[in-house]
């Protein structure tokens, strides 16, 4: 009787720690629909980092992800029944940035670069002119995004409904492509 009982607290123990594994270190998504393509694609699996989530928490500072990380965050139109809770995409824009979608191109502007720059230069990712058309300064404490497929309507982002994004509503950025294996990748 007594192994029996070390057995259940042995596996408690493990099914907590998974839960609290994958609720505070890192997590796993699946990529759904087009619009991060060329990068990411249907049936993608990551692990999303929830360390700077959870220390954004304990220190009641929210986290702030690089201009250029592909981030998961909640979708804000999800309600239950739907599908597509969590969006994948690629960061553009920071609290207090001014970002132009205009003739096919994103400019961002901020006190660093008065004039504008492109925030895609140096990064892999993003292959497609971007259509649409819009201005938008990013309000405190929110991040403007895309996806890498910006042509006709294949990516649902911050240029086109979706509005900038809530840093409380960040579930970490991507750190690794797992699946499919033959596309492994760190992000």
């Amino acid at each position: 009787m007594k192994d029996f009982w070390r057995l259940t607290g042995f596996l408690a123990a493990i099914v907590i720690g998974a839960l609290l594994v994958n609720a505070l270190v890192f997590r796993s998504f699946a990529v759904n629909g087009p619009s991060m393509q060329t990068t990411l694609f249907t049936g993608d699996r990551l692990i999303v980092n929830r360390l700077p989530i959870t220390w954004s928490l304990v220190s009641q500072k929210p986290y702030l992800p690089a201009r250029g990380q592909i981030v998961v965050f909640t979708n804000p139109n999800w309600r239950p029944g739907l599908p597509e809770r969590y969006i994948v995409k690629r960061v553009i824009g920071l609290p207090g940035e001014r970002v132009l979608v205009s003739d096919g191109k994103i400019t961002v502007f901020n006190h660093q670069k008065p004039y504008g720059f492109n925030p895609d230069n140096g990064i892999t990712g993003p292959t497609s002119p971007t259509s649409g058309n819009s201005d938008t300064v990013v309000p405190p404490d929110q991040i403007y995004v895309a996806g890498d497929h910006r042509q006709d309507g294949f990516s649902l982002d911050s240029r086109n409904g979706l509005g900038t994004v809530p840093l409380s509503d960040l579930q970490g950025p991507a750190v690794l492509r797992f699946w499919p294996i033959t596309q492994l990748r760190l992000f």
